[in-house]
């Protein structure tokens, strides 16, 4: 039997009641369990703190379960992560393993099918996925958060890296001044929007210009697109 005492647990769940039912039930069966409500204290907390499975809700307040299980992978956390949400479509599964989720589980859940696939991701452990992206002899290494272009190691500010990072999962794609904004910034973003032109000029300073590529298009009243071949 798998010895859960030393196994720890976070749940992120806005539902307080749910989480704390949840949280009795794991630690009655032995699990060391923190609660969290929200996805920036996710995102923190999974960081932070090292886990053996994560039970993550989709409907959360100020990033959902999306948003934190991209950001936690883009940082390097592999602990298996269990989505947790009312949602029930095809589209939302595909979503949530699309970016990463080891399981689904559909509320409301029986608590002992619930142990069950903890304890069963768990055993599984998780494997480091390789995650390194590239765009011809662009790279980008989330673990690592190291970037080079053309095997040379490229130093960015944190904003820049984010960024890259956000345009590398969408190369070859054109991404809006907005969706930027709502996705490297923050969803409340009230600023002046043209500092996403700044930061793609800084960009195309430090990988484009020194080794004469051209790889950060910018789309006439589209928005931008970095070139999927590295430019």
């Amino acid at each position: 039997m798998l010895d859960t005492g030393t196994m720890r647990v976070l749940i992120v769940e806005d539902e307080v009641p749910l989480a704390e039912t949840v949280r009795h039930g794991l630690t009655e069966d032995g699990f060391v369990v923190e609660v969290v409500h929200n996805g920036e204290d996710a995102v923190w907390a999974a960081t932070e703190n090292a886990y053996d499975v994560i039970v993550l809700d989709i409907m959360l307040p100020k990033l959902n379960g999306y948003k934190v299980l991209e950001e936690i992978r883009e940082r390097g956390v592999w602990a298996p992560v269990l989505m947790l949400t009312a949602k029930d479509g095809e589209y939302d599964q595909t979503d949530a393993f699309d970016l990463g989720a080891d399981d689904y589980l559909t509320k409301p859940f029986s608590f002992l099918i619930l142990v069950a696939r903890l304890r069963a991701l768990i055993r599984r452990g998780a494997p480091e996925r390789p995650v390194v992206m590239t765009a011809g002899d662009l790279t980008l290494d989330p673990v690592k958060r190291r970037v080079e272009r053309a095997g040379q190691e490229v130093v960015l500010t944190p904003r820049e890296y984010g960024l890259l990072a956000y345009l590398m999962r969408h190369r070859g794609e054109t991404v809006s001044k907005a969706q930027i904004l709502e996705n490297v910034w923050d969803p409340a973003f009230d600023g002046d929007p043209n500092v996403v032109e700044v930061y793609i000029r800084y960009l195309r300073l430090k990988l484009d210009a020194p080794f004469g590529r051209n790889a950060f298009e910018t789309i006439r009243g589209m928005g931008y697109r970095l070139d999927a071949d590295g430019g």
